[in-house]
């Protein structure tokens, strides 16, 4: 992931990881229909186009400003999200502008991610997060990593643990990220 304004090629490559995930495939049809039945989807659209240069950013901007989604989805355009991500349930969902995301990875609904001072959460990659987790400061949740639904994460989660609790803990190393489907392998 990095924080650099991305061709429009790599702009689609992400519109299509996104896609992917919420509908198991990711061909022009899927996506426009996604586009105007899904109203996380068409969010994910303008976030995405608004990350890429030139008339693609700008049609991203236009599209941020008219959708009504970012309202119940608080992620600002310069939060760092790689590949495939899957927003469940429309959110509610605040994210603070320095997370980082990492690919495939599940937000589900009434999740917060925050910071009251300095860098926020560095979220790994085939990452569950459940409904109302939330993550505060600047912790480090490794890779293929599951967070139950309530948990409260002020601690790094280490890869392939699943922590769940408020303080959130690791129960167990067996078959983290399983909720992780249609996973987006072939990045850009």
């Amino acid at each position: 992931m990095e924080n650099t304004i991305i061709t429009g090629r790599a702009v689609f490559a992400y519109i299509q990881s996104d896609c992917l995930r919420y509908y198991g495939k990711y061909d022009i049809g899927t996506i426009v229909r996604a586009y105007l039945k899904n109203s996380t989807f068409r969010w994910q659209c303008a976030y995405r186009l608004c990350r890429g240069k030139g008339i693609i950013k700008y049609i991203g901007y236009i599209l941020w400003v008219i959708n009504r989604s970012r309202k119940r989805i608080q992620i600002p355009r310069i939060t760092e999200i790689g590949f495939g991500l899957y927003i469940g349930h429309g959110g509610p969902i605040i994210v603070n502008p320095t997370t980082k995301i990492g690919n495939n990875c599940n937000l589900s609904q009434f999740t917060t991610i925050g910071a009251n001072e300095g860098q926020a959460a560095t979220i790994g990659n085939d990452v569950y997060i459940g409904p109302g987790v939330s993550i505060v400061e600047n912790v480090v949740i490794g890779d293929k990593v599951t967070i139950g639904a309530g948990s409260v994460v002020t601690k790094d989660i280490p890869d392939n643990a699943t922590a769940v609790g408020n303080y959130a803990k690791v129960i167990n190393y067996n078959n983290p990220g399983r909720y992780i489907n249609d996973r987006w392998e072939n990045l850009y």
